[in-house]
């Protein structure tokens, strides 16, 4: 009989946890059941320390990117940059890329011109992407279309929109990452998102050390607290923890471009 599968996290910065008690975190996250962990980047002096941990680590993957925060770091040296890092097999995205119109700076111009430069770069490499949206979902999705970002597909990450924009990006070919907003007493968006989605297009996500789910709201978020999240979507549609496990890992391997039995980049216990 095959084994269960594991739970996969599409979004954890396991490179902003304290990285002397990391292995232990690990170690705490393969006991809850999550195998799988997809590093976003933020910003461009934090991509060496993605392909490093990836490469550390069994079941770690990197996603190298700016954030909007960081898209004023966008221009020609960059983005060879990043180009040359989509070629190692450690990379299965990149991320997190996006739009938020509640940053102060840079100004919505800037983060667009950084998001389509990245858009372009992954979709000519055909690698999917990590898309941090707030505020912005209307003209996020319009830029999507706009760069042909159903040819890379991806992950919109720690989704806020309505569930006609959520099922309007899965015609994109985007996945929706639920994460401890979901578990939250008095959430109302993130469960109507969630019971109207098609199940392929379901994945999962801590954004650990942010985000914790209830019972730990306002806590340092923990890789291993993915199950709670888990446990939360079963209840939401109807499913038992290995159908959940099942179902969102397969999704996240398949909006990755990774194998279905794909397991680690690194190869390090």
């Amino acid at each position: 009989m095959d084994a269960a599968p594991g739970l996969f996290d599409t979004h954890v910065h396991l490179d902003a946890l304290d990285q002397a008690s990391l292995q232990g975190k690990l170690a705490e996250a393969r006991k809850a059941g999550v195998e799988l962990f997809l590093v976003p980047g933020v910003r461009r002096e934090g991509w060496p320390d993605l392909l490093e941990l990836a490469r550390s680590h069994r079941g770690v993957w990197a996603a190298p990117g700016l954030h909007p925060l960081a898209a004023r770091q966008w221009g020609e040296a960059t983005a060879t940059t990043l180009s040359d890092l989509l070629e190692e097999r450690e990379v299965a995205a990149v991320g997190e890329i996006g739009l938020d119109l509640l940053l102060p700076d840079p100004p919505p111009a800037v983060q667009e011109e950084a998001l389509r430069g990245q858009l372009r770069l992954a979709v000519s490499a055909g690698k999917p992407v990590l898309v941090h949206c707030r505020k912005a979902i209307g003209r996020l999705l319009t830029l999507l279309r706009e760069e042909g970002a159903d040819r890379a597909g991806g992950i919109l990450h720690a989704f806020s929109g309505s569930p006609e924009s959520a099922l309007e990006a899965t015609r994109l070919g985007f996945a929706i990452g639920f994460g401890g907003t979901l578990t939250w007493p008095g959430s109302r968006r993130a469960p109507e998102v969630l019971a109207a989605l098609p199940p392929e297009w379901i994945v999962l996500e801590t954004d650990a050390p942010d985000l914790a789910p209830h019972p730990h709201r306002g806590e340092d978020n923990r890789p291993a607290w993915l199950s709670l999240v888990a446990d939360k979507v079963g209840e939401i549609r109807g499913w038992d923890r290995e159908t959940t496990a099942r179902i969102t890992t397969a999704n996240a391997k398949r909006v990755l471009g990774l194998t279905p039995d794909a397991g680690s980049a690194g190869q390090a216990p």
